[in-house]
């Protein structure tokens, strides 16, 4: 509890146009050891001195030249935030129901009639700074709290984006044994999606995402998903199962970021003009993000050897997915892809020296090869 010492720290602001009241307010609050007190007779210079001094009390009169008791307390209640419990007294010769309800109703926490006693006076002071002080105390208390479970929650997102992280690289070693296939399709989606004003948050939850497209490959047999040759018929139908097999591993998540991984494992592999899987949607209906990603994805792949396919020129690589807008992919993602690569400087070249780096390292044992992309 706050000890009597504290509370004589406090700042005590209290107005009154007649100056003996002023006085005895003064002497009352000093012999009771407060030290930090502003006197003032006109009702006007209470509101800036409340913002400059941030008083924890205020004692006001009713009746007073320049402006109403009431109107200063409506006034001065304007400048507090809703969480700050500001106690004002009123002092007052004016004892009515109604001017102590209207007092109350408009923010004062007490009410007192005059002639007042020095008793009353020190015993009501103590009682509203105590309170205020316990109001303090909660709210740091909260706010420690508060930041308690923001720290907390920022541990588990960043557990949880590890997690991630490493269930795309699992995907990515069963494919393609090394390389940053993952990480470069998220960042080529995070371009993709700022160039087409997605928004920040949107942006950073599509970088995020989008290396968890390939997810489900970890559910499909060695057998298919190794095989050096091209698939057959029957072995592509298992490959596309790669698409539900990853929503499904990311279904029913409770954060952002599940829920867009899972919407991009499901539609990467749609079509603009209908001729994708697994749903054949077509145009807008697939979602943006899994229009992004298809292009980014496909891009990649090209411009990086794969056992059943040499790596392509860049030229190559981007001359075709222009050739693709409007059937592969969406028209804007591909406009959108071209102004990227013209306006990132040094990008194309970074990609064109990891995909070297990538098959020096010997990043490409065998792989699906009708995967799609």
């Amino acid at each position: 509890m706050t000890q009597l010492r504290e509370l004589q720290e406090a700042t005590i602001l209290f107005v009154d146009d007649e100056e003996v009241n002023v006085l005895l307010l003064r002497r009352i609050l000093e012999r009771q050891g407060y030290r930090d007190l502003i006197a003032v007779n006109d009702p006007l210079e209470v509101p800036d001195l409340v913002l400059e001094r941030r008083p924890d009390l205020l004692i006001t009169d009713l009746h007073m030249p320049g402006m109403h008791g009431l109107e200063l307390i409506s006034r001065v209640m304007e400048q507090r935030s809703e969480d700050d419990w500001f106690p004002i007294a009123v002092i007052t010769a004016d004892a009515t129901e109604e001017a102590e309800a209207e007092a109350l109703r408009r923010g004062a926490k007490d009410f007192i009639a005059k002639p007042f006693k020095a008793t009353q006076i020190r015993l009501r002071v103590e009682n509203l700074l105590r309170t205020r002080f316990l109001h303090q105390a909660l709210r740091v208390h909260a706010d420690h709290l508060e930041e308690k479970v923001r720290e907390r929650t920022r541990d588990l997102e960043t557990a949880r984006l590890d997690l991630l992280e490493r269930l795309a690289l699992a995907a990515e070693y069963r494919d393609y044994v090394t390389g940053r296939h993952t990480q470069r399709v998220g960042e080529l989606c995070g371009l993709l999606a700022d160039r087409l004003d997605l928004g920040p948050a949107r942006t950073e939850l599509l970088r995020r995402a989008a290396p968890l497209h390939d997810v489900g490959k970890i559910g499909i047999p060695d057998a298919i998903l190794l095989k050096p040759g091209r698939l057959t018929e029957r072995e592509f139908a298992t490959m596309r199962e790669h698409v539900d097999v990853g929503a499904a591993l990311l279904a029913e998540g409770q954060s952002d970021l599940m829920i867009l991984a899972e919407r991009v494992a499901l539609t990467h592999h749609e079509r603009w003009d209908g001729s994708g899987y697994p749903r054949g949607l077509r145009g807008d209906e697939i979602p943006i993000e899994g229009q992004i990603v298809a292009v980014a994805d496909v891009f990649d792949t090209l411009i990086n050897e794969r056992p059943y396919k040499p790596a392509w020129p860049i030229e190559k690589a981007v001359a075709e997915v222009r050739r693709q807008s409007g059937r592969w992919f969406a028209p804007r993602v591909v406009e959108a892809f071209l102004n990227v690569l013209a306006e990132t400087p040094g990008l194309l070249d970074r990609l064109e020296a990891e995909s070297r780096a990538d098959a020096a390292a010997g990043g490409t044992l065998p792989a699906a090869t009708n995967s799609g992309a």
